[in-house]
């Protein structure tokens, strides 16, 4: 089981596949033990319910679903803590920049 579990989100869960692909690929380089996945947005709450995620980034494309995300990650972590949220930076998604966002994730997961 990885170390640490990262939820990308997107309006039907294929555009975020090639960031994931780029961040799997950051992480090995930098030796980060992570299960990272894409889903839609639609799929969010089984996932939530059902794992363990250590944080959820959001493709921009559904960054106006924020305030409803929020809701689902609240009290949903581990200990009953608040899962991690943000949308992910604009330009690193159009770069698909996966070691961007993987810092990104990292910071996250850090606060």
């Amino acid at each position: 089981m990885a170390e640490k579990t990262i939820m990308l989100n997107c309006s039907a869960g294929m555009s975020t596949s090639l960031l994931v692909t780029k961040m799997q690929q950051a992480a090995k380089e930098h030796g980060i033990d992570a299960k990272i996945f894409a889903c839609p947005a639609s799929e969010a709450d089984q996932h939530i319910q059902n794992e363990e995620i250590d944080c959820v980034l959001l493709g921009p494309q559904v960054g106006y679903m924020r305030g409803e995300f929020e809701t689902k990650v609240k009290g949903a972590g581990k200990d009953g803590k608040d899962i991690p949220l943000d949308v992910i930076d604009m330009q690193a998604y159009g770069m698909m920049d996966g070691e961007t966002v993987l810092t990104q994730a990292e910071n996250m997961m850090k606060d």
